[in-house]
């Protein structure tokens, strides 16, 4: 299926680019996930993100043991707890990952021209000559001319921070590699790719699944970033093993594509997730750059057709040490928004940045704007193209009431739902208005204990371009499973009212179920 391109909306003029921004009261309709560490742990700043429009928190198991995230999700608690915003929880695997382990943590400069030894023998320490890695089959994946890149922030282009290796001899099970540019890996711990090659390691690690079972159950993670997803199966397994920790059966999977197998399978891999991360750090590395872009818009189009979320990574590198992006970088944000992506990804930016905060409100602003001018109506028909008839009933309804709110100019859209469906078939022809999904509780029971269902719903569709999620009240549970109940209406309306979305003579369109019948209406506001 090739990309199709979106074009901007029509007609844009000069002078509208250089009047200021209108204020708007939701940073933007694009999601943004941050990844939480030393520079962005505390209460403060993560309040400060929130408020910024960070609405996943992202924790990268790469670094940092459980005991260490704990303290950090504890923090998001509070600070969830303080804004009155909500988060979605996202664990972040490790996978087969290779890595070099620098126990001494001290610096090591490496120096163009001269030869480095990869060697699996960890108790070995880290030199500027040997560095020991967590691998024992690379000898006998890679031969001589082979490219391999080392560095703690994943091959930013900063050459200060990465390493470029080529492959001269392999001996044993030592790989000896030639330096092609001078640089000081600090920390620990050091990412290891290798381009194209296969590692023979499983998806889900051992050391993942104790994570999971024990991080993961303990915080009722919403959200699994599957790392090098490379087969259909991978997401298949990943599933299986949540749904045996039963707190976990509800928690999503998005398969995180890193590599070329990632992408060979990438159809099949879509139909089995919930989601896709285009990590297009390590994507760099195995395709050619010039392949890059390509690779992003064919499969943002095909998550869009699909009504899956896309969530793309590595967008401004440059504001780890920076409080501004630089122009390819703010113009590579507005881009794939304009693409169709949900949401856009910070890790190193957010997690050892000098400037979270900043960063999230930047590319939140970006977002926005490229929002402004996002050619809906092609993208409307492209979507009903590649829907194809019959529609579902849903479908259909849905389809509707997304072209009515734009026919009418509504100021939102509010959807009853209680398993998230109709808002995500709602987000997946992009309104170009927010999407206030009210979520209704439905009451479950084990045999043991009576809950309720609808908080994993409500943070999951955090990470969908344009809803906003809030709680029905579960007391009126009964009369608003159908959503004929008037008081879950008003709270809605309330809800968007006191969040700026809504105010008096605004038309507001509401998509929700009476009876057996799923019904589309159109509402003008009074005072």
């Amino acid at each position: 299926m090739n990309p199709s391109p979106l074009l901007l909306q029509e007609p844009i003029r000069m002078a509208s680019i250089l009047e200021p921004s209108k204020a708007s009261y939701y940073p933007a309709l694009t999601k943004i996930v941050g990844t939480l560490g030393p520079q962005s742990g505390s209460v403060e700043i993560i309040s400060e993100c929130l408020k910024a429009g960070m609405s996943v928190a992202r924790f990268d198991f790469s670094w940092g043991d459980a005991t260490y995230h704990q303290g950090t999700v504890e923090n998001l608690r509070a600070a969830i707890k303080s804004t009155k915003k909500l988060c979605a929880v996202m664990l972040d695997t490790v996978g087969p990952e290779l890595q070099v382990v620098n126990k001494t943590e001290h610096p090591i400069t490496l120096d163009e021209g001269s030869f480095v030894t990869l060697t699996p023998d960890q108790d070995k320490e880290a030199t500027s000559n040997l560095l020991p890695i967590n691998f024992i089959g690379l000898s006998k994946a890679v031969k001589q001319g082979d490219t391999i890149f080392i560095g703690q922030y994943l091959f930013t282009g900063n050459e200060t921070t990465s390493i470029w290796l080529e492959v001269t001899e392999v001996k044993g099970e030592d790989v000896v590699c030639l330096i092609k540019n001078s640089a000081t890996l600090s920390g620990p711990l050091y990412t290891l790719h290798v381009s194209q090659i296969r590692i023979d390691l499983p998806t889900l690690t051992d050391k993942d699944k104790e994570v999971i079972s024990t991080w993961g159950v303990r915080n009722n993670i919403d959200i699994l970033s599957l790392s090098y997803t490379r087969h259909a199966e991978d997401v298949r397994q990943a599933r299986q093993f949540l749904s045996k920790l039963r707190v976990l059966d509800q928690t999503q999977v998005f398969a995180k594509i890193e590599n070329v197998e990632g992408l060979t399978h990438f159809d099949e891999i879509l139909q089995e997730a919930d989601g896709i991360i285009l990590s297009r750090g390590n994507l760099g590395v195995d395709l050619p750059p010039e392949n890059v872009f390509l690779f992003q818009k064919s499969a943002v189009f095909k998550c869009n057709v699909a009504g899956k979320p896309a969530v793309v990574t590595r967008v401004v590198d440059s504001m780890t040490d920076n409080l501004r992006p630089t122009r390819a970088e703010a113009t590579d944000v507005a881009n794939a928004v304009l693409d169709g992506s949900d949401a856009i990804l910070l890790g190193a930016e957010t997690l050892r940045g000098l400037y979270p905060v900043d960063t999230v409100s930047t590319v939140g602003k970006i977002c926005a704007e490229a929002e402004k001018v996002f050619n809906q109506d092609m993208y409307f028909k492209k979507a009903i193209k590649h829907t194809g008839e019959p529609m579902s009933h849903l479908e259909s309804i849905i389809s509707s009431a997304v072209r009515a709110a734009i026919k009418v100019r509504a100021s939102v859209i509010i959807c009853f739902t209680s398993s998230g469906r109709a808002a995500r078939l709602i987000a997946k022809y992009r309104p170009t208005m927010p999407v206030i999904s009210v979520v209704i509780p439905v009451l479950k029971t084990n045999q043991l204990r009576w809950t309720f269902s609808g908080s994993f719903e409500a943070r999951q569709s955090l990470i969908v371009r344009g809803i906003f999620p809030m709680l029905a009240d579960p007391r009126h549970q009964a009369e608003s499973r159908n959503a004929t109940n008037e008081s879950v209406l008003k709270a809605a309306l309330d809800h968007g009212k006191a969040k700026g979305f809504i105010k008096s003579h605004d038309r507001v369109v509401i998509c929700q179920k009476v009876g057996d019948a799923s019904v589309v209406k159109i509402l003008e506001l009074e005072d």
